[in-house]
C-alpha cells in the first residue's frame, strides 16, 4: 500500500527531521503538531500544521489537538470499505497512511527528584496513545512507528518497494501496542505508589523488554530469553557491561546474580564463588586478593567452573589468582586495565562490570507457579547485632561475634535447609538444600573436617530438635547463630550449655527456596 500522507507528532525528536526529509523526497505529504512541526519547518521541509486539517486550534495547553474526526477518520478508515470511503468523501476526510508518534516523557518526569503529582499528570499523554492505537488497529492500511530506531527501516522499505509490506505493518502494530501497554502500566504503577498500595496493587503490571535470546534454558531442550525490567537503570545483572567472553547462558545469569548479591552484602573486600546458585566459597579480607584466596581455599574442587562475585574493582593480583583455574564468569564493580589484560588472556571467561546494589526494601522477587505468580518483598535485610540475643550461659567472644556475623550474612544466600561453617572470615563447609537440618549440618561439618574445631555455625532457620547442636558440639563448633523460635528451643539451649557452646538468636529467618 502506497504511503501518500504521514502524521508526525513526537516527544522524542531523535531522527524525526531526517525521517521527515526522506518521506518528503519520496513524495509523502507531511502533517504535524506543535514542536514537531516547528522542527520540521525549521529544516526547510514542507509540512502542514494539524490545525489546518482539523479547522480547530490546539487548545487547553495542548491537551486537545489531534482528538478530531479529520485525524482519527483519516487513520481508521478501511480503505476498501465502500461506506467508509463514502463517509470520507462526504466529510472531506483525507486518509493518513503513516503515523509516527511517541509519547510524553512520563517515566522520565516521575524519575526526577521532587516531581509533583501535577507535573506527573500533565505528562500523561492522551492524544498520542489514541493515534497510536488507531493506527495499530488499522495496520492493514496504516503503518505506525513508535520507535525512532525503525525510521531507517521504514524508509528503506518505501525506497525499495514503494510500500511497507503488510507483515511489517503488523509487526509495527504489535510494537505499538506494546509501547502503549507499557506506558499505561508505568502510569498505573506510579499512581498505585501515590495511593500507598506499595508492592501489592490489586492488579499487577510488569513491564520487561527482551535483552537477548538465549541459546537454551536450564537444559538444552528448553528455549529461553533474558528480559530486562524496562525502566530499571540502576546497577545489577540486567545492566552489566560485558567486557570479555562469550554470551551468558541461562544458568550463568542465575549464578551471576547469586554471586553479585552475596558479595555486595559486605563492606569489607569480599569474594563469593557460586556453583548452582549456592556459595561454595565466601571470604572477606583486608584486600580483594585476600578475600578471593579465602573463598577459593574454602572449596577448591567446587570452585572449578564457578562464578565469581567481587565487591571491589578487580586488581592485577586478584585477576592473577582467578586466572589460575577455569572460571565461567566474574562480576565486579569494575576491572583495572591490568586485570583485564590478565583475564582476557583466557578466551572464554566472561567479565562483567556493574555497580553494587543498594539495599532497597521496595524491590521484589517473583516466582512463577502454574497460572500465576508469587510476589514478595526481596530479602534485603539482615538482623543487626543490636537485635540479636545471646541465649546461652556463655557469651560469644569478640572473635566469635565477628565470625557469627559473617556466617549469618553468608547463610542467607544458601538454599534451605542451610548450614554454614566459618572461621577466619571464610567458609569452611556449606550444607545446602537438604530435606532436614541435621542433614545439612552433617554435610557442612564433613566438608569442614578438622577445621570445624573452634569454628562457628550458622543456620538459616531454627533447630526443630537439639540434634544439630549435638552434631556441632561433637565436631568442635564453639558458637552457633540461628533465628530461634522453635517450640524446642530450650532443648537446643540446654544442649549448647552442656557443651559450652555460645548460642545467638537473631529473631529473623532467611529461608531461600
Amino acid at each position: 500500500m502506497k504511503i501518500k500522507r504521514a502524521l508526525l507528532s513526537v516527544s522524542d525528536k531523535t531522527g524525526i527531521v531526517e525521517f521527515a526529509r526522506k518521506l518528503h523526497l519520496l513524495g509523502v505529504e507531511l502533517v504535524s503538531t506543535g514542536g514537531t512541526m516547528k522542527a520540521i519547518k525549521a529544516a526547510g521541509i514542507p509540512v502542514t500544521y494539524v490545525s489546518e486539517i482539523t479547522g480547530f486550534p490546539e487548545i487547553m495547553d495542548g491537551r486537545v489537538k489531534t482528538l478530531n474526526p479529520y485525524i482519527h477518520g483519516g487513520i481508521l478508515a478501511i480503505r476498501d470499505n465502500p461506506s467508509h470511503q463514502a463517509a470520507m468523501v462526504e466529510h472531506k476526510i483525507t486518509g493518513i497512511d503513516l503515523v509516527a508518534v511517541n509519547l510524553y516523557p512520563f517515566r522520565q518526569t516521575v524519575a526526577k527528584p521532587g516531581v509533583t503529582l501535577h507535573d506527573a499528570v500533565e505528562n500523561i499523554d492522551i492524544g498520542g496513545p489514541a493515534m497510536i492505537r488507531a493506527a495499530a488497529k488499522n495496520f492493514h492500511y496504516v503503518a505506525v512507528v513508535v520507535n525512532p530506531a525503525r525510521y531507517e527501516e521504514v524508509i528503506n522499505q518505501l525506497t525499495a518497494e514503494g510500500e511497507v509490506a503488510l507483515k511489517n505493518r503488523m509487526a509495527l502494530a504489535q510494537e505499538a501496542f506494546s509501547h502503549t501497554a507499557s506506558y499505561d502500566a508505568y502510569i498505573s504503577r506510579y499512581l498505585s505508589e501515590q495511593l500507598g498500595q506499595g508492592l501489592f496493587p490489586e492488579t499487577l503490571h510488569l513491564v520487561y523488554e527482551k535483552a537477548q535470546d538465549l541459546r537454551y534454558g536450564e537444559n538444552p531442550h528448553q528455549s529461553a530469553a533474558f528480559y530486562r525490567e524496562q525502566y530499571y537503570s540502576g546497577p545489577g545483572v540486567a545492566n552489566v557491561k560485558q567486557l570479555h567472553g562469550k554470551e551468558l547462558s541461562f544458568n550463568n545469569i542465575v549464578d551471576v546474580e547469586a554471586a553479585y548479591v552475596l558479595a555486595a552484602e559486605f563492606e569489607q573486600p569480599a569474594a563469593a564463588i557460586i556453583k548452582h546458585t549456592n556459595p561454595c566459597g565466601t571470604g572477606i579480607g583486608a584486600t580483594l586478593a585476600e578475600a578471593y584466596k579465602k573463598a577459593y581455599q574454602a572449596d577448591p574442587v567446587s570452585a572449578f567452573g564457578g562464578i565469581v562475585g567481587l565487591n571491589r574493582e578487580v586488581d592485577k593480583e586478584t585477576a592473577q589468582q582467578i586466572s589460575e583455574i577455569f572460571i565461567e564468569a566474574v562480576i565486579a564493580p569494575a576491572f583495572s586495565e591490568e586485570a583485564i589484560a590478565v583475564l582476557t588472556a583466557k578466551k572464554n571467561i566472561r567479565l562483567l562490570a556493574t555497580g553494587l546494589p543498594q539495599a532497597d526494601n521496595a524491590s521484589f522477587d517473583i516466582k512463577s507457579v502454574t497460572g500465576g505468580v508469587l510476589l514478595q518483598q526481596a530479602d534485603r535485610t539482615t538482623a543487626p547485632k543490636s537485635d540479636m540475643k545471646v541465649v546461652t550461659k556463655r557469651q560469644p567472644t569478640a572473635a566469635e561475634w565477628e565470625q557469627l556475623l559473617f556466617a549469618w550474612k553468608v547463610v542467607k544466600h544458601v538454599k534451605s535447609n542451610a548450614i554454614v561453617i566459618v572461621n577466619d572470615n571464610k567458609t569452611l563447609g556449606v550444607g545446602a538444600g537438604q530435606m532436614n537440618r541435621v542433614g545439612a549440618a552433617g554435610i557442612a561439618l564433613a566438608q569442614a573436617g578438622e577445621q570445624a574445631k573452634g569454628a562457628v555455625l550458622a543456620s538459616d532457620a531454627f533447630f526443630p530438635f537439639a540434634d544439630t547442636v549435638a552434631a556441632a558440639a561433637e565436631a568442635g563448633i564453639s558458637a552457633v547463630i540461628q533465628p530461634g523460635g522453635s517450640v524446642n528451643d530450650e532443648d537446643s539451649i540446654k544442649a549448647a550449655d552442656e557443651k559450652g557452646i555460645a548460642m545467638v538468636f537473631t529473631g529473623m529467618r532467611h529461608f531461600k527456596h
